[in-house]
């Protein structure tokens, strides 16, 4: 895709996929999920020479919004999310923190996603898609030929559902009627682990793929 910068970064015992996406025109960036090890991300967002205009969560469980008050800090960039997760975000969640020393709660949005909301990142579109089922506020982001699926889908796999707010069914529903009518050529950029394609996914994932319902 065109006018795009994009780099991964894994960030802590989670090995979170922080996704820095930005508009080479223009030179606006966003951080997808900026799990933390914040002094890292900050100096590679510095050195690329882009303004941190965004910090936008898939979710707001704690291994991906532990760096969200200290990039915010740091950049004052205006965090994204979904209203149904807010109150994951704001709260310690024991059952994570305890493996994160030191992880803190993330501030409110400053501005709530909502399904088919377009986000304007310079020149770049990120299309909204709400994808509950790994947590209530689980969101997805498509732009040009990349889907980000945060812990919705991933290679091989789908995100568990057996944390507070999670449903297995709804995270079939949302996989199968959000994801799986989009072009099979997209790049699927997960919460964790490897890339793939959502052709792949359909057609090979166990717990969703094609494969698997024939």
């Amino acid at each position: 895709m065109q006018d795009i910068f994009l780099e991964r970064l894994v960030i802590g015992p989670f090995a979170v996929n922080c996704y820095l996406l930005g508009c080479t025109k223009e030179k606006k960036m966003a951080a997808i999920d900026p799990g933390g090890e914040v002094e890292e991300l900050w100096q590679r967002i510095n050195s690329s020479g882009y303004c941190l205009e965004y910090i936008i969560n898939t979710h707001g469980h704690i291994d991906h919004v532990a760096g969200n008050l200290d990039l915010k800090t740091k950049s004052g960039a205006k965090i994204l999310a979904h209203a149904d997760d807010v109150p994951l975000m704001t709260m310690r969640q024991e059952l994570l923190a305890s493996m994160l020393p030191g992880a803190k709660p993330s501030p409110a949005p400053d501005q709530l996603l909502t399904d088919g909301q377009v986000i304007r990142l310079g020149s770049l579109s990120l299309m909204v898609l709400h994808t509950p089922g790994h947590t209530p506020g689980s969101l997805c982001f498509l732009v040009g030929d990349i889907l980000f699926t945060g812990d919705t889908l991933f290679a091989d796999g789908i995100g568990r559902t057996d944390l507070p707010g999670g449903s297995y069914s709804q995270l079939i529903l949302s996989i199968r009627d959000k994801l799986f009518c989009l072009d099979d050529r997209l790049t699927i950029l997960p919460g964790h682990g490897d890339e793939s394609t959502l052709g792949r996914e359909k057609n090979y994932n166990p717990f969703v793929g094609i494969r698997r319902r024939s």
